[in-house]
């Protein structure tokens, strides 16, 4: 049986695993599924200096505190960004790597050089899309009633995370056994970015014909995926 740790990308908290989480609990396996810090149900402790360094030591610290080996270390969207920091931060501890439609950027490469985002919302601390923005084109695919509970639980995500160069020291000379896959509806983040990324760590390259959340609107696919 395999651990996974599932970590969110921008706007969500470890919610957003749910169908995801279920069903490889249900199929035996160990699964994680935090909320970072400033996200989510941990919105209150939201304050200067969270950033995608603190919240990838958090995972990095929950491989350790658990005593975790040979973990799955999924992420999607921005969680892309925060698992490859904490991959090289226990190495050690990572069995696997599994990039969802996700972001991986170079040390010193920003979000903004990738990905096209509309204007948000919000202040100095966290930021997000509208409502509206959110209901007609973020989680536009999802059909009701999920999207309705999508529509309560997303929130604002710590602008530092997300604005501040990538810190990497090693991550891309690591030898990693990796999965990419590629949601086909979805813009971002672009195919090219997740080819580069499947390319440098010689990942197993898969698609899935939905939009940017396939753990809502594919669970059982992308479940297949991660279970391969």
């Amino acid at each position: 049986m395999t651990t996974y740790v599932l970590v969110h990308g921008a706007y969500q908290g470890g919610w957003i695993w749910q169908p995801v989480a279920a069903r490889l609990r249900a199929a035996g396996h160990t699964v994680y599924a935090p909320t970072l810090d400033g996200c989510a149900e941990r919105r209150g402790s939201l304050r200067a200096g969270i950033t995608n360094d603190t919240h990838a030591a958090e995972i990095a610290d929950l491989l350790f505190y658990e005593d975790l080996r040979e973990v799955t270390l999924v992420g999607t969207s921005s969680g892309g960004m925060v698992i490859s920091r904490a991959a090289e931060l226990a190495p050690q501890r990572v069995g696997r790597l599994a990039f969802v439609d996700a972001v991986a950027l170079d040390d010193g490469e920003r979000l903004d050089a990738v990905v096209s985002r509309p204007a948000v919302t919000g202040n100095e601390l966290a930021a997000g899309p509208t409502r509206h923005d959110a209901e007609t084109r973020l989680f536009a695919e999802l059909g009701e009633p999920l999207r309705s509970w999508v529509l309560e639980r997303y929130c604002p995500h710590p602008v530092a995370a997300m604005a501040e160069p990538m810190h990497l020291e090693r991550f891309w000379s690591l030898p990693w056994d990796a999965l990419v896959v590629r949601c086909t509806r979805a813009v971002n983040p672009p195919e090219a970015h997740q080819r580069r990324t499947a390319g440098r760590l010689g990942a197993v390259w898969a698609e899935l014909d939905t939009g940017h959340y396939p753990m809502l609107s594919t669970p059982d696919e992308l479940v297949a995926l991660l279970l391969a």
